[in-house]
């Protein structure tokens, strides 16, 4: 049994992994999370992009994941040094278990694309801010914009509200910008087909607007902690 945590800019996804399944999921805000999360007794395998907390956390015997571990990809046209390590955990798992080439499209905080050839090559990939970034951003950097909700839907060709204008500016033009950085990497692979992986706390949205990618899952990027892990201490 291995304890795993994914701990985000936002939020921490926790989990139980035990004969091939990962169990107990649970997530909760990043600010609150402590050592008393961490239960004794069994491995513990973490990711973050949030170096505070992983020095909170110094104290337990934890694996973090991170740009020196083995990946079982080749990367050497990547800096790894500067690369998220949920991002590592989700190419991992993204080569262990689609056909390639694919591409993991993680919408959380940001919304990050991640590209994996034939070759198992990791070809690197794009980084965008996300729907909750983007509503953040406009309400704290402008006078009379509000701080408006995460909506499933999008509203009518025009917004005749400040809401619902602000709704189309944010989600329908990072809906078209996702479609326009997906068909730059098609391009790169002009004779084969691309997969694409959705994942990430926004991804349901996303997928409703964009049908060809597939949902991963909600314990993809745990998968991909826990697979490096194996490939790293067991």
């Amino acid at each position: 049994m291995i304890f795993l945590m994914n701990i985000g800019n936002t939020n921490t996804q926790t989990g139980l992994y035990s004969d091939g399944i990962i169990s107990d999921i649970k997530t909760l805000p990043t600010g609150e999370v402590d050592s008393s999360i961490i239960p004794g007794g069994i491995p513990c395998a973490a990711s973050t992009v949030v170096p505070d907390v992983r020095k909170k956390l110094s104290g337990p015997d934890i694996f973090w994941l991170d740009g020196t571990c083995r990946t079982g990809l080749n990367m050497h046209l990547v800096d790894t040094s500067t690369l998220g390590s949920d991002r590592i955990a989700n190419i991992i798992h993204l080569a262990d278990t689609s056909e390639l080439p694919a591409v993991c499209l993680d919408f959380g905080t940001a919304i990050t694309y991640d590209i994996i050839d034939s070759c198992r090559v990791f070809r690197g990939g794009a980084i965008a801010p996300g729907r909750l970034l983007l509503r953040q951003s406009l309400h704290n950097y402008t006078a009379q914009l509000p701080l408006i909700p995460i909506f499933d839907d999008l509203p009518a060709a025009a917004g005749t509200n400040t809401v619902d204008a602000m709704r189309l500016g944010i989600d329908r033009g990072v809906i078209g910008s996702t479609r326009e950085l997906i068909a730059d990497i098609k391009m790169l692979f002009p004779d084969e087909l691309v997969r694409l992986v959705g994942v990430g706390g926004d991804c349901k949205f996303f997928i409703d607007y964009i049908p060809e990618i597939e949902y991963g899952g909600n314990d993809y990027t745990l998968q991909g902690i826990r697979k490096a892990w194996e490939l790293n201490v067991q």
